[in-house]
């Protein structure tokens, strides 16, 4: 614990310089120009660093990249291997875990060690490894490493301790799982093969144990070879040469006959007894033509043959359709005797695995379920009805549905709202599931002790706005709202116009959610914002529509001043942008030359529309095109429920709109909202020469633009199993061969050689806020998402920089102040239009040539790095090739600009808004009471605050207008300003005032009064013994100040970061205080001590790798956080000490002791003539004794954390221990009551013997020995 002491009264300053501070400076104070009368306020710090910690606690969604599956029949747990290294492990809902492997080598096979909790993972790297899943975060306890074969195919049997293993060589070596050691005996191919055999027969593409006999081992070659060795007699007993390539086989229960699979699509059956020729070969899908030949089909990439003790016989497969028509969706075929059922999926099938009702291979199988691993999805089909039905799948796998474009995250949220939005969008919810519950039901999760209610946001492409229901670690879809609902269907247009439309114009920008009073805004890419209020009840309304033209004519520039000691303040003249107020979209409205004027992107529903319970439009606002020119993108919003007001800015300026009175209060540009206070000179750019000829080269561009966008991002959501551009797609690829199923070619990369990581990219020069928009010059554009947030990573020198932190040659930013000289800085800009896409596509690669030719201005590399040529006033000549050369990494190495006498024209630059916040503050000095204000912060570090005036009552607020205006108070920081909060004197964080809830369409109540209810946190309401006053956090890409207010002291200061910028800042809540929570662009979590700015963790957590996690990482309260770790899958992680501690206990139990199950008897006959299976002895075979060592050279033995004995009594938790004393209890009951039974017969058959006995006696008591 530790006290701050500052004198806080009789601080002012000589000049407004030194109001504002300088950035390069630690305080503001100035000289005193009255007697001080200091008070001291005593803020008691309770958070330290032992308070902190990261760690991630959870992944949500489908497993990106899907590769391999498997199932554990006894446990009931999933795996799912993906391309990355991940692995997945999923049973009943609550119980998900993630494990990584480290070498980040594509995971090819795995293999459950069933009921023993363990899993076999093969590993492009041709690498195996055994995880322990006795433990809620599973470890690696044993790697094996080949080194001169690669691995194809694994195969274990049940309850056996060695592994199988083919290799691309064609050999299969064997594995002891408990010690990881390879066995000395190895099935090397060229005895497998008949020695007349000329040819190599291929990589092992299937193993498998006869259910007959466990000494025999089905081996399959790629080219079609089959071979039944003897492990006994180590000899072929049969070999089977086959015309058409083998993908998989499949036995009988009984082990007299199996089936295999083709690249010819077709399937045929062997038995044992005659194995010159298959009994049996069908082309499912193949047909007769009319010439009498059968049509080709495509390769029949999986069989599966299962027993039915109650029908026919069960065959399962993927693939096998013939080539006739194109286009057809992949298919699941089942065939049940004569039945043939095909089943259509949308995605391609990546693996499928029959559920039966037994582990062991001996038995009649009983499939009662399919589970399909689909790139994109993950189903399970119900094999007991006849129509099979798909059961519904409880895992959180559909947040992909559409791309994700944004996300929100809200911790401790009211507890009623949760179940509301749960019975509200269970009413929409899908049907047609199987009544059967979900198969994978394994595991064990109990619901942890200290959870509070969250909500996760997530905005999509399609305009959807998805509520989950995070709370304790889990995920759950509470409600799905469509927000396109709210617009006309936008009309085909063909021409140049239809290279403009948009194709997701719906796609979701941003969110503002209070869930207090339940509103909700949304802020689309077609530059609208629609305002919805929540109720329980349907309604008839008309959507109320605002029309907003925030477009400037002559653009502000910064300048620097021949004269840099003499401030020179800039008239705010002509630069206001207009409003239209209700303004009628009118599509005539055009210039004569056919572009688009006064008229907004979308066009809102005029007619009166039934809306049904939950969010209900009531207000939409639309920016409008001017001059040809699509709005800007609207950068940053805020809403506050209380003020019944809402505030929105882009790169042109700020409005402020009125929700009740559905009116425009404020709408004005950047530059006026300084009024007589500007900080820096600006000079106003000449008038356009020619708007028609720059429109059209504008247009131009962007056709190029849409078409090249298409291609190097929205593919990267369409096609997520692609690894690089030139890869082909896992379908196309597993046809060639039956080896590229389990294992291509690209997973056998070295997994350190990727494409080019987003760390060699440059960053634009434009706001670290995920929405905003670079500046590009240029009368028309195309609408994007907001694409480019600090673009991607800029290593300069060696680290990473921001391109707003330090000036760029030719665009000096001059602060005005008498102390010392004036900093240069660098505004945003724009960066060239994309098409909307999702957050989980910006995976991009910058191309980098060898001339030794350098860009002209910064904004051409931007242009030359996304692809694009666009009209702009200072490259409106031809631009050499860029090549990042040295002396372009020093030219753009942000120094200081070797001269300042460069053009106007070359320093075009707006200032943005990049975030708001309503609260209840000072707008001047001289104020004694805090009053509704508006904080304004812009991309050249500038605070502003805009006081309010709003009527109190409730009559009076609906119709008398609340009044606003600039106050003049001018704050500034280094780099773009990304948050703002409050403090009271007491270091408590001030929330913002809200409404609380109410329904304006449930029915009516005469003793209801229908008032607003406002709830305010004032900054003075407990602090009368320290006075009047609160403390501002304002955060921006560099540094974080407090400040007092109202007299604008700067208290501490803290810079954030030198080599780097700040991505995400919020003021959040952690062990009952309060710090200011930092992610930069370099991957590092920081959290500051509020109000000293304190350093108190500083972790290099995440590398930033591509700009998804940029776009959707997201702060909240209780030390968590979450960003989209890939296109379809969400990471939570937490960076409180507390929550780490309590993560054991709130993850699932993966293990459960469950006793297997007892084989069927096989009865005498069976036994007698079945064959000798239970009588080999694999350890005697395969151990060192008899089959001596393996070859050193031949794999590498990693040891792990502990043997297998270890792994067996490492099972975590007191539920574990439980569980195994309760069996063992039962156990020893059970053998107690079989002893009792013993004991009973064994008394029953004494008396029996007594009583015989005596009898005996008795007859032979009176006979003479004669008579015997």
């Amino acid at each position: 614990m530790k006290k701050f002491r500052k004198v806080l009264d009789g601080l002012t300053t000589s000049s407004p310089g030194g109001t504002m501070g300088s950035p390069s400076s630690g305080s503001a104070a100035g000289t005193p120009t009255a007697a001080p009368t200091p008070k001291e306020i005593d803020i008691q710090e309770t958070l330290v660093s032992e308070n902190f910690q990261m760690c991630k606690t959870v992944r949500h969604g489908f497993p990106y990249q899907p590769t391999a599956l498997a199932f554990d029949p006894v446990q009931k747990i999933l795996a799912i291997g993906s391309r990355t290294g991940g692995v997945r492990i999923l049973g009943r809902p609550g119980v998900d875990c993630y494990c990584q492997h480290e070498s980040g080598s594509a995971v090819l096979q795995l293999q459950f060690l069933i009921n023993e909790g363990a899993l076999v993972t093969a590993c492009a790297d041709d690498t195996l490894h055994l995880w322990n899943l006795r433990q809620r975060r599973p470890a690696v306890l044993h790697s094996l490493k080949f080194n001169r074969e690669r691995i194809t195919f694994c195969h274990l049997p049940f309850q056996s301790k060695w592994l199988y293993v083919g290799t691309e060589r064609g050999n299969t070596h064997i594995v002891n799982i408990e010690s990881f050691i390879l066995s000395g005996y190895v099935i090397m191919w060229n005895k497998a093969i008949e020695l007349s055999t000329k040819t190599h027969p291929g990589p092992v593409v299937h193993l498998s144990d006869c259910p007959k006999d466990e000494g025999k081992l089905l081996i399959g070659f790629e080219s079609g070879m089959i071979v039944q060795w003897d492990l006994r007699g180590k000899k072929a007993d049969f070999r089977i040469c086959y015309d058409e390539a083998i993908h998989s086989a499949g036995w009988h229960h009984e082990g007299k006959q199996f089936m295999c699979s083709h690249s010819d699509g077709s399937l045929s059956m062997w038995n044992l007894r005659n194995t010159l020729k298959p009994f049996q070969v069908t082309f499912p899908h193949g047909k007769i033509q009319k010439d009498g030949r059968k049509e080709s089909c495509k390769p029949i990439l999986k069989v599966e043959y299962k027993t039915s003790r109650s029908s026919e016989p069960f065959v399962i497969f993927s693939g096998g359709l013939s080539y006739d028509k194109a286009g057809r969706r992949p298919t699941l075929t089942i065939m049940h005797g004569k039945a043939i059922t095909v089943l259509e999926m949308d995605y391609p099938i990546v693996e499928f695995m029959a559920l039966c009702e037994t582990p062991y291979n001996n038995e009649v199988q009983e499939p009662y379920a399919v589970v399909v691993l689909l790139e994109k999805d993950l189903i399970v089909v119900d094999l007991t009805q006849s129509n099979y039905p798909v059961c519904e799948n409880p895992y959180p796998m559909d947040i992909h549905e559409s791309p994700v474009t944004c996300t929100a995250y809200f911790a401790d949220c009211p507890p009623n709202l949760i179940p509301i939005l749960y019975s509200i969008g269970a009413k929409h919810k899908k049907t047609g599931f199987s009544q059967k519950e979900w198969p994978i039901a394994g595991g064990l999760w109990t619901l942890g002790c200290n959870t509070y209610p969250e909500i996760i946001l997530t905005g999509h492409a399609d305009g959807s706005i998805k509520f989950w229901d995070a709370s304790a670690i889990t995920l759950q879809m509470l409600y799905k709202l469509k927000t396109s609902k709210a617009f006309e269907k936008p009309k085909p247009v063909e021409g140049r116009a239809a290279d403009l439309m948009e194709e997701d114009p719906f796609a979701v920008q941003m969110v503002s959610w209070c869930p207090q009073s339940r509103i909700l805004c949304v802020v689309g890419i077609s530059a609208h914002i629609i305002l919805y209020r929540f109720s329980k009840y349907d309604s008839n309304t008309q959507i109320t529509s605002l029309e907003v033209r925030l477009q400037c004519e002559s653009e502000d520039v910064i300048s620097p001043s021949d004269n840099e000691n003499n401030p020179c303040f800039s008239e705010s003249g002509s630069n206001s942008p207009q409003t239209h107020h209700h303004h009628p979209a009118s599509p005539g409205s055009k210039t004569p030359e056919g572009n688009k004027d006064t008229i907004p992107c979308l066009k809102v529903k005029e007619r009166m529309v039934r809306v049904p319970p939950g969010y209900q439009a009531e207000l939409v606002i639309q920016l409008l095109w001017v001059d040809g020119e699509p709005p800007q993108q609207i950068t940053s919003l805020d809403i506050n429920s209380a003020y019944g007001l809402l505030a929105f800015g882009n790169c042109n300026g700020l409005a402020v709109v009125d929700c009740l009175q559905k009116t425009i209060l404020l709408c004005m540009s950047t530059l006026d909202l300084y009024g007589g206070a500007d900080p820096y000179q600006r000079l106003t750019r000449s008038p356009r020469r020619n708007r028609q000829s720059t429109s059209d080269f504008s247009m131009r561009g962007l056709s190029n633009l849409y078409s090249d966008s298409k291609k190097r991002f929205r593919t990267s959501y369409q096609s997520l199993t692609e690894l690089s551009d030139n890869q082909q797609s896992i379908d196309m690829e597993r046809s060639k061969s039956p080896t590229s199923v389990h294992y291509p070619t690209s997973l056998h990369n070295d997994p350190r050689v990727l494409p080019e990581p987003v760390a060699s990219l440059r960053a634009s020069h434009c706001s670290p806020v995920f929405y905003l928009l670079d500046n590009v010059k240029g009368p028309g554009r195309k609408l994007s998402l907001p694409t480019d947030l600090k673009t991607d990573l800029d290593h300069v020198n060696g680290h990473c920089t921001s391109p707003t932190s330090q000036p760029s040659a030719g665009k000096p930013r001059v602060p005005m102040g008498p102390e010392g000289p004036r900093l240069t800085r660098r505004g945003p800009g724009r960066p060239p239009f994309r098409k909307a896409q999702s957050a989980a596509c910006m995976e991009i690669s910058l191309p980098v040539s060898h001339t030794e030719v350098g860009y002209a201005s910064r904004r051409a590399m931007l242009q030359q790095f996304h692809g694009v040529t666009m009209y702009s006033h200072d490259e409106h000549h031809s631009t050499p090739p860029y090549s990042w050369t040295d002396k372009e990494s020093r030219e753009n190495s942000f120094s200081r600009s070797r001269s300042s006498s460069v053009s106007s024209i070359d320093r075009d630059t707006k200032e943005a808004i990049t975030t708001l916040q309503f609260g209840e503050s000072y707008g001047r000095k001289n104020d004694a009471l805090p009053n509704p204000c508006l904080w304004v912060g812009t991309s050249l570090g500038v605070a502003l605050v805009i006081p309010m005036s709003i009527p109190a009552d409730h009559e009076e607020r609906m119709e008398v207008p609340v009044t606003m205006g600039p106050s003049g108070t001018v704050l500034m920081l280094k780099g773009s300003v990304l948050r703002f909060g409050f403090l009271d004197c007491m270091g408590s964080l001030i929330q913002s005032p809200y409404e609380v809830w109410r329904d304006l369409n449930g029915p009516e109540d005469p003793d209801r009064v229908r008032k607003r209810k406002l709830v305010h946190f004032s900054p003075s309401s407990s602090q009368d013994s320290c006075g009047e006053g609160h403390l501002a956090v304002v955060c921006s890409e560099r540094q974080a100040k407090v400040i007092l207010m109202p007299s604008q002291s700067v208290l501490f200061v803290h810079n954030i970061t030198e080599s780097s910028f700040v991505l995400r800042a919020d003021v959040v809540s952690v062990s009952n205080s309060v710090c200011l929570a930092c992610f930069c662009a370099n991957g590092h979590i920081m959290t500051l001590s509020l109000p000293s700015l304190r350093p108190l963790m500083d972790v290099n957590y995440l590398p930033l790798t591509d700009m998804r996690i940029a776009r959707t990482f997201c702060f909240t309260n209780g030390g968590q956080a979450l960003y989209l770790s890939s296109p379809t899958e969400i990471q939570r992680i937490t960076y409180s000490q507390e929550m780490c501690d309590n993560l054991q206990e709130m993850l699932g139990e993966l293990f459960t002791p469950i006793e297997t199950p007892e084989a069927q008897n096989r009865g005498f006959l069976k036994g007698f003539f079945g064959g000798n299976s239970h009588n080999f002895d694999r350890e005697e075979l395969f151990g060192e004794a008899s089959a001596g060592k393996a070859s050193r050279s031949l794999a590498q033995h990693i040891p792990g954390q502990a043997g297998m004995e270890g792994m067996k009594v490492a099972a975590s938790g007191v539920v574990g221990d439980l569980a195994r004393a309760r069996i063992a209890l039962d156990e020893r009951g059970q053998r107690l009551g079989e002893l009792e039974d013993r004991t009973a017969l064994m008394m029953n058959s004494a008396d029996v013997f007594s009583k015989h006995a005596h009898e005996l006696m008795l007859k032979c008591k009176d006979k003479k020995w004669y008579q015997f």
